[in-house]
């Protein structure tokens, strides 16, 4: 069964687990360090024979306008992922638009072409936030892939479809970040943080379960600073920001690779369409 591989393109101080110690002013002096994790992953990805959609934080495309035409090159989909990497909920419908168009406009003016999937900071399209999805479908977006069906203290709708569905808006479709459901509880198991926390074995039996007993392809997600253990480390950072963060970054590559045996991917599908 095919799958879908994500990924999303920030580098490490743009994150929210350290967005109280980071300003966004502060960005441009920092060590870029995208360039060099995507050019690892490019690599990755090529040897596998294998393709993602990327989406793509707009800051980050301006600046490294680079970065999206390697993506690119490689035959690979971009994604919008917003433009300063700020939870949807804390932003006024106005902001939201704003920073939306703002980096849909970047992209498309390197891509050259429509981007149509978009992809929420930290998941943050909520409860709270859910009149984020009309203004998507009024600015061009057909794909979204930002709600995750569990409960977090920054993300999540609990009782939200697990798998792909349409949304009321019309033509626009949800691609959710994949559970699945061991010993009858649901539990988030594909990509990211929990990627890193939970051992190898159980990520690809949980993945396994949504292919063989729920016959429905997952949805994985991944983070170019997520492969990069040599990163700069944020001293300052909140104890548990910083085990979110940190925790098993040397191990991420050899998992990824061993992912990327264990299942087959493609991308999201373009503009709404079958894959």
């Amino acid at each position: 069964m095919q799958n879908y591989l994500t990924i999303d393109v920030e580098d490490y101080f743009q994150v929210a687990a350290f967005a109280d110690i980071v300003s966004p002013r502060d960005w441009g002096s920092m060590e870029q360090r995208v360039e060099a994790n995507i050019a690892s992953i490019l690599s990755l990805l090529k040897t596998q024979d294998t393709r993602a959609t990327f989406f793509i934080v707009g800051w980050t495309a301006e600046k490294h306008p680079e970065v999206v035409r390697a993506i690119m090159s490689h035959g690979h989909d971009i994604g919008c992922h917003s433009y300063w990497h700020r939870n949807i909920y804390d932003l006024t419908p106005e902001e939201f638009r704003e920073d939306t168009l703002k980096a849909k406009t970047i992209l498309e003016r390197i891509c050259n072409k429509k981007i149509t999937a978009y992809r929420a900071p930290s998941y943050s399209i909520t409860q709270k936030s859910l009149w984020a999805l009309d203004i998507l479908e009024e600015t061009g977006f057909t794909i979204d892939s930002s709600i995750f069906p569990i409960r977090h203290d920054i993300y999540g709708i609990p009782d939200a479809p697990r798998f792909r569905y349409k949304l009321p808006q019309k033509g626009m479709e949800e691609f959710p970040i994949s559970t699945a459901i061991l010993f009858g509880q649901k539990f988030p198991v594909a990509g990211g943080g929990y990627f890193r926390l939970f051992p190898y074995w159980l990520t690809k039996y949980a993945l396994k379960t949504i292919n063989k007993k729920e016959m429905q392809p997952f949805v994985f997600y991944l983070h170019p600073w997520e492969i990069d253990h040599n990163q700069p480390k944020f001293i300052k950072a909140k104890r548990f920001s910083k085990f979110r963060h940190y925790n098993n970054l040397d191990k991420t590559i050899t998992r990824f690779e061993r992912l990327l045996n264990d299942f087959d991917f493609i991308p999201l599908p373009n503009n709404g369409g079958n894959a």
